[in-house]
Parts: structure tokens; C-alpha cells; sequence
């Protein structure tokens, strides 16, 4: 008998050999599966004897995964996007579908793109309700649980199921109320000056402030806020600096004069996240394409 009869090849073993390769971990996997560990390790014992291959071994406190394993993992997630696909129904159409999506984005995310995600949305597919949550510092268990359909943020999870695209370019620059002060000259004029500063719900901070104290420098922050929307009223009538995106000068902080940062900086990339198991989900392709056409739109106007 040919050895691969003896395996039951159904998307749950399937599905559990990708969650430990992905994981590292029987433990973690199982927890992303919603199963127990026994019930991974059974699955993994049946795949090990099917195939004649360990797939994974100890390494330390840890497990690896065979090369085995690693040149079928490939295979393996286009099987299951191939019977997620055969099992998808009838084409998508938007102006009939009735569902509610998810996104988590923050603030400057939300405000930035999600309006005009609206605006196709009431346009072409009226039956489709838009959800925004915070996605804060996001994790590749937020898409894994379906906590959202979909992520944009300038951070990526290091996970190899999750899915991004780049939306589009930004950069950090210096706001200020120019009716109150004059742009900073210079380095030691931005750091002289009083600040209003971010903090995260989740307690982190901004990479400018990280790279300024990588920097060995300090600035006075006499006011922190949790989120870019608490920035324009404590910025409006005063002589304090703000440090945000430059984008945000097309909504929150359009009632204030800007400059580049007084040091170098790197740009960021605002990205589109999502799990790959909605790879080929007509709907969520429409959305994700939905949401990149607003972005190319804004890039048209921005170069």
C-alpha cells in the first residue's frame, strides 16, 4: 500500500501541521487552533507516520522543523488556499453582499484612509458594514482570531501566515501654530522647546522618540497624550511643537504650519495586514482592492 493512503489528508491536519511550522511550538499551535496539545500531537504522529519524516524535533527547550518539512510547508498552504477557494460558494458580488468587516486601525490610520473606504463602500456595496477598531502595536493573533478582517498600520507582525501589502509612504515632521511661534531653526531650537508628546495605549512610544534617545538626546514633554487626536487642541493657540505624520496635514492637523525634522529620520510605509487564509476570498480581495485604491488615489495627490 502506497503510505499516503494510510493518511487522512483533511484540512485539520493539514491546518495543524502549518499552525506548528508557523508556531514553532505544539503548545502555541494548539492554543491558535483552539485544540488541546495532545490532540497536536496526535495529528503530528499521523502525519509522521504517513510520511515517514519526523517533520519536527527537539532543539534545545524548543522544537524545529525537519527540511522536510520546510519544502512541503509551501505545498501545504497552497492545498488548503486551493479547498478554501473550492469551498468559497458563488462569485462575490458587492452590490447584493451583506456582511460586516473589520478593520483595526488607529487614529491617523482611520482618519487618513477609511473615510474614503466609505465612500465606495455606500457607493457600490451598500450591504457591507465597515467596523473600525484600535489595533495599537498589532499582532498576528488579532487576524488569527478574527478580532478584524484586516490590519493597516506601519507594523508588521513577524509571522509567516500573515499576509501585507504597502499602501503608501509617510514621514514624521515638526507642527507647530505658526499664529504663536516660529518653526524651529535648528536641532537645539527643537529641543529647547516644550513638546507635547504620545504615548501609546499599549506604553509605546513613537520610533522618532525611540531614535532621539538612541541618540542620547532629550526633549521636555509638558504634555503626552494617548492617541494623534489629543494633538490639536493642546497644540492650537500655544508655542509647543508636535511630531506626527506629514500626511495628517490633509485632516487632523490641516490648521497648522509644519517643517521636516531637525534630524535624520527614516520614512515608514503604512501597510495592509491580513491572515492568509483570506487570501482568495472574493470579498476580502474586493476590500483589500477597495482600500488600496483609496490609497493610490491619495498617492496621486501626494507624490
Amino acid at each position: 500500500m502506497n503510505p499516503i493512503d494510510t493518511l487522512n489528508l483533511d484540512f485539520r491536519a493539514l491546518s495543524t501541521f502549518l499552525a506548528v511550522l508557523d508556531e514553532g511550538s505544539v503548545s502555541r499551535a494548539a492554543v491558535r487552533l483552539g485544540v488541546t496539545q495532545s490532540a497536536v500531537s496526535h495529528t503530528l504522529e499521523r502525519l509522521r507516520q504517513a510520511l515517514g519524516d519526523p517533520l519536527f524535533v527537539k532543539s534545545g527547550r524548543g522544537i524545529v522543523p525537519t527540511r522536510y518539512a520546510l519544502q512541503a510547508g509551501p505545498h501545504v498552504r497552497q492545498i488548503l488556499d486551493d479547498l478554501q477557494s473550492l469551498s468559497a460558494g458563488p462569485p462575490f458580488s458587492p452590490a447584493t453582499a451583506e456582511f460586516t468587516f473589520t478593520i483595526a486601525a488607529n487614529d491617523y490610520q482611520r482618519d487618513l484612509l477609511l473615510p474614503g473606504l466609505v465612500k465606495t463602500l455606500r457607493r457600490e456595496a451598500p450591504g457591507i458594514s465597515l467596523q473600525v477598531i484600535p489595533s495599537g502595536i498589532p499582532s498576528a493573533e488579532m487576524l488569527r482570531k478574527d478580532a478584524c478582517d484586516l490590519i493597516v498600520s506601519p507594523h508588521a507582525p513577524e509571522a509567516t501566515d500573515i499576509m501585507q501589502r504597502g499602501l503608501m509612504a509617510d514621514r514624521n515632521v515638526v507642527f507647530y501654530d505658526p499664529d504663536y511661534r516660529k518653526p524651529p531653526e535648528n536641532l537645539a531650537d527643537f529641543l529647547k522647546s516644550d513638546h507635547i508628546s504620545l504615548v501609546f495605549g499599549t506604553g509605546e512610544r513613537p520610533s522618532f522618540e525611540i531614535s532621539l534617545n538612541a541618540r542620547g538626546l532629550t526633549r521636555r514633554n509638558v504634555v503626552t497624550v494617548s492617541n494623534f487626536s489629543g494633538l490639536p487642541e493642546f497644540l492650537r493657540g500655544t508655542d509647543m511643537l508636535a511630531t506626527a505624520p506629514q500626511l495628517m496635514s490633509k485632516h487632523l492637523l490641516r490648521d497648522f504650519a509644519w517643517v521636516p525634522l531637525p534630524f535624520e529620520l527614516k520614512p515608514f510605509t503604512l501597510l495592509m495586514l491580513w491572515h492568509r487564509r483570506n487570501q482568495n476570498d472574493p470579498a476580502h480581495k474586493w476590500l483589500r482592492n477597495q482600500v488600496n485604491a483609496v490609497a493610490a488615489a491619495m498617492n496621486k495627490l501626494n507624490p
